[in-house]
């Protein structure tokens, strides 16, 4: 990664949110809360897609993919979070930040990636019924899942060995909670434009291009809906969109706000905000969306519930 004489830092201190004791317990107690609903929620969501047949369609098959990467997302960053509100010094060595700031970055590209092949598989499902089953077959949703995850593991290595090239001679100090790639990018000692440059191309055009299939994706589902003749279909097949428009609206206005922009030379609080909602409400969230929004998951997760009841 970094040899002796490119670098002279050899780990980082986070600046985090506060040193007051009383508000690093509150935000401790917080957010471990968060971590243990948001893993829990996330597993029975992955759970019930695996056990229930009636569930072993595209559109869930998908939803416990983007359950798996919530998981992730909280793992990725929270963990180490909760032991640092417990230390006055924040520390993490620099191996351990590429890892953190790379699979941000991997995971966050991979639920881009599905967040579009769940469009695609709602246009499909409305506005193509008939051929439905045969162009989205399980050995296609299996092939397209694992292009998802392969793009999003791919796609940030080029930028990122860029990144671990560069020299780190300090500061060491980093504006974040982790390691996000804006602070990130603000150490390297030296020229830093072209990595500056490649992340950004990287990130705007995956991000970018998935949002715009999206939109083109809803655009033809709108018209379909309109053309039925009958509004009680139209709302019907609405309603199976709601909950991913939802965490879809979540998902790109943060990563918009945080990825998509040319200059990551100005590091603000806000970004720590929109950061913990990105990493850490949404994963929390979106379990939650997509089965308070959906019959069939409530039937099932009745039905597991009952079993159990059943046994005890």
């Amino acid at each position: 990664m970094l040899s002796e004489n490119q670098s002279s830092v050899h780990e980082f201190i986070f600046v985090g949110f506060s040193n007051t004791p009383s508000i690093q317990i509150f935000l401790l107690t917080l957010f471990l809360l968060a971590y243990a609903l948001t893993i829990a929620g996330n597993i029975t969501i992955i759970t019930i897609v695996q056990l229930y047949q009636q569930l072993h369609t595209p559109m869930y098959l998908f939803l416990s993919h983007l359950a798996l990467i919530e998981i992730g997302h909280m793992t990725n960053t929270t963990p180490k979070m909760l032991v640092d509100f417990l230390k006055e010094k924040k520390v993490i060595s620099i191996a351990g930040c590429f890892t953190q700031l790379y699979f941000n970055l991997f995971l966050g590209l991979t639920e881009n990636f599905l967040l579009a092949l769940m469009a695609y598989d709602r246009y499909l499902a409305i506005c193509k019924p008939l051929n439905y089953t045969t162009l989205m077959n399980s050995t296609t949703c299996r092939n397209l899942s694992l292009g998802c995850w392969v793009g999003g593991l791919l796609a940030p290595l080029p930028p990122m060995i860029m990144l671990c090239r560069l020299p780190f001679c300090g500061p060491n100090k980093i504006n974040h909670f982790f390691c996000d790639l804006a602070p990130v990018l603000t150490l390297p000692c030296g020229n830093k434009s072209f990595t500056e440059l490649s992340f950004f191309m990287c990130i705007s055009s995956m991000v970018l291009g998935c949002f715009s299939l999206i939109v083109v994706s809803y655009v033809n589902i709108i018209v379909t809906i309109l053309r039925m003749p009958s509004a009680g279909g139209g709302h019907k097949a609405l309603s199976t969109c709601s909950a991913h428009l939802i965490v879809v609206s979540i998902y790109y206005g943060s990563v918009m706000y945080m990825y998509v922009r040319p200059s990551v030379r100005d590091i603000r609080d806000s970004d720590k905000v929109v950061s913990v909602f990105y990493c850490t409400v949404t994963p929390f969230l979106n379990p939650f969306i997509y089965s308070l929004r959906n019959n069939k998951v409530h039937e099932v997760f009745k039905l597991m519930i009952s079993k159990i009841r059943g046994i005890s």
